[in-house]
């Protein structure tokens, strides 16, 4: 079954210089109980995607020209503020990126997680709903207890007492992932969770992500920019460049034989430990008020012919399950 599809997705945002043109024509699922990598460098559109399906981005100055956001059978993008806001509480959560900034510093973390479980799925009460929600608090920090021992806490009973800043961030980054878990969701959206912890705690993290998925049988779309996290997490990876999935394919097929020129110079672009050479990719990701025509990969690229700052390149099947947006595979190209 099919939890999310997005299809043809297009953002825009209004600026003082003009219309930016973020994302074009994005298209992308996940399946049930699978965990979908998106992947790229920084200012590709990542989060940008994140935010349009949780209906955070800010509209104005953003806009969606086209395009479809189907979670299960409902159409985010056409859902009022209610629906949408019913659909994603009882079904969807969201990993934030930054575990320092993500939790509010005056409140605890019991006060915190408590308000959550007592008022989701909630956008307005009634006086009596409000009195019994308030006396409700005592069973609702023993629910968030139970929360961070899921997530392997150790002394639970005491973090619930304490302030984010007394957390380090690996502990802040798993009250997070317990919140996230609050309600056990169908579709986890995870925003680059481990990218300001260290490798040690990174790992601590993916483990416990891992096992999450495993145990609640959760439908994962994990956005990166770390291919080895996306390897050892995602059982497949969708490339992003410049707003547009350039290559899509099963994790493992991926890494082994990249065809988008652009995810060659990605996976090339990672220092070997064996001491080899490595390379990045020469310029940087497009000026999104004026993107190039065509491709927006081809003023970077290696393989550059004339119709690719022409026409733009459509997702194509070259294996099975392995898609690409390239010329080089399309008309005859070059393979």
């Amino acid at each position: 079954m099919t939890v999310l599809s997005i299809a043809n997705l297009k953002i825009h945002f209004d600026t003082i210089d003009g219309t930016a043109k973020v994302l074009d024509d994005v298209c992308l699922s996940v399946n049930e109980a699978e965990v979908v990598g998106l992947v790229g460098e920084t200012g590709c559109g990542k989060s940008v995607t994140a935010k349009t399906i949780l209906g955070s981005l800010p509209m104005p100055p953003g806009k969606v020209p086209d395009g479809k956001i189907l979670f299960f059978c409902d159409d985010l993008l056409k859902l009022n503020k209610h629906d949408r806001h019913r659909v994603m509480s009882e079904k969807m959560s969201y990993i934030p990126q930054d575990p320092m900034t993500s939790l509010n510093p005056v409140f605890t973390v019991g006060e915190q997680m408590g308000d959550l479980i007592r008022w989701q799925g909630r956008r307005r009460v009634g006086p009596l709903e409000f009195l019994g929600l308030r006396r409700g608090r005592h069973n609702a920090v023993a629910k968030a207890v139970k929360l961070l021992d899921r997530v392997e806490i150790p002394a639970p009973k005491e973090i619930v007492r304490r302030y984010p800043i007394e957390l380090s961030g690996g502990m802040r980054q798993r009250v997070l992932i317990a919140m996230a878990l609050i309600g056990r969701p169908s579709l986890l959206i995870a925003d680059e969770p481990t990218t300001a912890l260290d490798v040690t705690i990174q790992k601590g993290v993916l483990t416990l992500i891992e096992e999450k998925v495993e145990e609640e049988e959760l439908s994962v779309l994990y956005i990166t920019h770390n291919l080895g996290v996306a390897r050892r997490l995602c059982n497949r990876v969708y490339v992003m460049y410049g707003g547009a999935i350039a290559e899509t394919a099963k994790t493992k097929d991926l890494l082994r034989d990249p065809i988008h020129p652009y995810t060659c110079g990605l996976i090339s672009s990672i220092p070997k430990l064996t001491g080899d050479e490595f390379k990045g990719i020469d310029g940087r990701i497009p000026d999104y008020i004026d993107p190039p025509t065509g491709c927006r990969f081809h003023p970077r690229c290696p393989q550059l012919m004339p119709i690719c700052g022409q026409e733009k390149p459509e997702l194509i099947e070259v294996k099975d399950d392995h898609l690409v947006a390239c010329h080089l595979f399309s008309r005859g190209g070059g393979r």
